[in-house]
């Protein structure tokens, strides 16, 4: 495979927009479509290929915007469909690609079609939600609990049933065993690749298919009352279930339909029951099951790697692409999760894996999670559980975009009504940390994502490259497998040193990629390294003779 044989989900970085907190054109404290549209030319700059749009859509904004009332038209908190229009085709002008997120799993309780469902049990809508009888004792039909704390049925008064959400209750589940809701929810996204959208971001993917049984679901030993509810249960019975499987088959066969378009699910589950999300080549599903473990795994040298080399190796033998991400907009920001000192050995890592990494708006600056004080909180998923609001809340990493150091960040203009605010507190390092400040640093960590795109993009060994970790044994850290570099010649990278290297290879071009987990100075001898060139380093400058701590290096070797 060759840069020249990969589609643009494979080649390029995949950028993700929060509508609501990127840029806001009309002072009423919320982003708009406008707002994104006036930062296309920066957008461009960090040498991304597309650029995802959290949901935009109709939506009473109980779950901000994962709670559709229409799936065909914009909000006007937005804007109108012409502002969409005008967003992409102003985005394909600059060879940018524009994703969409996609919500078929659940629509908003004011969807027409829900409006119409609960009108009364008879109603030729009915059956595109999913109601029961309440139990013998006149409570929930079984245990099943939402994402968002209690449980995951609503009784409806007017009709006498319960309707499932695994979310909020104005949140409530499409079903998916109704081929008439299959079918709209094909054409929804037909709807929008006409009006040139490039690729979707389905989610929660996973969970289309639920038991037809509706059986309770079994405990879960491990769980602890410090930890959400949710986790309770062992999630059999309404998670990653066969029929799942078909239900995206034909959803894909929709996007097939048209050219050069593309599907991310979002699924949160093990690698080996991930990987038959992006189907065969017979039966295609999801192009790019999203893969989240670099969220999830410890930050230290060796179990990065154990993941990267576990995640590469099932990837490869199953055919399909790896792809790979650090944040969005419901985990807490990456240089929070890392720190400060490990900010950039993150950002290379990311970058230079093999697969298609998507980014997170703000993560090239070093955006970290914001101080969301209790009377500023508005995410559901944190009011609905106080108890792990902490861990549950989203909120922090949702702050608007910190474009430069005036009152509003950049982020809105002085507004009309002067008791307008951001629709959250920007983060409180906003007037050091921003866009502004750092375009004028050479040495910034804009500066610094934009130095590894450029150099992701002019490499065809880090574009599509093969992907081989270094071992680390016996004192020493050696490569391993047929082709190896001179054996022994890692000798002074000890054991444990928390060093992650690893090479990406492709038709003679090699690039090693060297990244420092731990604090300490890591003495190197590498004589392949002799007359090797030094791509990039993370501090500026870089030694063959010295790893600094909390270094991230690329070299050109031989």
């Amino acid at each position: 495979m060759t840069s020249s044989n990969l589609k643009w989900w494979q080649s390029g970085i995949i950028y993700q927009i929060y509508p609501r907190s990127f840029q806001d054109s009309s002072g009423d404290g919320v982003g708009d479509l406008k707002g994104i549209t006036s930062r296309l030319d920066y957008l461009s700059s960090l040498g991304i290929q597309a650029i995802w749009l959290s949901p935009i859509f109709p939506s009473p904004m109980k779950d901000f915007g994962y709670d559709v009332a229409d799936y065909k038209d914009v909000d006007p908190l937005f804007g109108n469909l012409a502002d969409f229009d005008e967003l992409v085709q102003q985005a394909h002008a600059r060879g940018l690609k524009v994703m969409l997120d996609f919500v078929p799993n659940h629509s908003s309780d004011l969807h027409p079609w829900f409006v119409e469902a609960r009108s009364s049990r008879d109603n030729p809508k009915r059956d595109w939600y999913m109601w029961r009888d309440p139990a013998p004792d006149g409570g929930v039909p079984n245990n099943w609990k939402s994402f968002f704390g209690g449980d995951a049925w609503t009784f409806d008064e007017v009709t006498g049933q319960y309707y499932l959400h695994q979310f909020v209750s104005e949140q409530p589940e499409l079903n998916w065993a109704n081929p008439e809701v299959r079918q709209e929810m094909a054409d929804t996204v037909r709807f929008w690749m006409r009006r040139g959208v490039d690729g979707f971001r389905v989610d929660v993917i996973w969970l289309l298919g639920k038991d037809p049984e509706y059986r309770d679901e079994p405990r879960n030993p491990e769980w602890r009352p410090e930890h959400p509810l949710h986790n309770s249960l062992e999630h059999i019975y309404t998670q990653d279930l066969p029929i799942t499987h078909e239900y995206i088959r034909e959803l894909r066969a929709a996007l097939d339909e048209f050219d050069d378009r593309m599907m991310v699910g979002e699924i949160y589950l093990p690698i080996e029951r991930l990987l038959p999300y992006a189907g065969t080549p017979d039966a295609p599903e999801c192009h790019l099951p999203f893969n989240f473990h670099l969220i999830l795994t410890p930050w230290n040298a060796a179990d990065v790697r154990k993941l990267v080399d576990e995640y590469d190796a099932a990837v490869t033998q199953a055919g399909s692409w790896p792809n790979w991400v650090l944040g969005n907009h419901d985990q807490h920001r990456f240089a929070t999760r890392v720190g400060r000192a490990q900010y950039r050995v993150a950002q290379t890592l990311l970058l230079t894996l093999r697969g298609t990494p998507t980014v997170y708006y703000g993560d090239e600056i070093g955006m970290e999670d914001g101080h969301i004080p209790p009377d500023c909180i508005v995410d559901p998923a944190a009011l609905n559980q106080p108890e792990v609001a902490a861990t549950a809340g989203r909120d922090p990493e949702r702050t608007p975009m910190q474009w430069d150091a005036t009152p509003y960040g950049g982020f809105m203009k002085s507004a009309a009504d002067e008791q307008v605010e951001p629709w959250l507190p920007l983060a409180e390092n906003f007037t050091a940390v921003n866009v502004a400040a750092q375009e004028k640093d050479p040495a910034s960590d804009l500066n610094y994502f934009r130095a590894l795109t450029r150099l992701r993009g002019e490499s065809a060994a880090l574009v599509h490259g093969t992907y081989r970790s270094l071992n680390a044994g016996e004192g020493a850290l050696m490569q391993s497998g047929p082709g190896s570099l001179t054996g022994g010649s890692y000798q002074n990278v000890q054991a444990g040193s928390g060093v992650f290297a690893f090479l990406r290879e492709s038709d003679g071009e090699r690039v090693l990629v060297l990244l420092n987990f731990g604090a300490d100075d890591v003495q190197l001898s590498l004589p392949e390294l002799e007359g090797a060139a030094l791509l990039l380093s993370s501090m500026g400058d870089g030694s063959a003779e010295t790893l600094r701590g909390n270094e991230a290096q690329l070299w050109r070797v031989g």
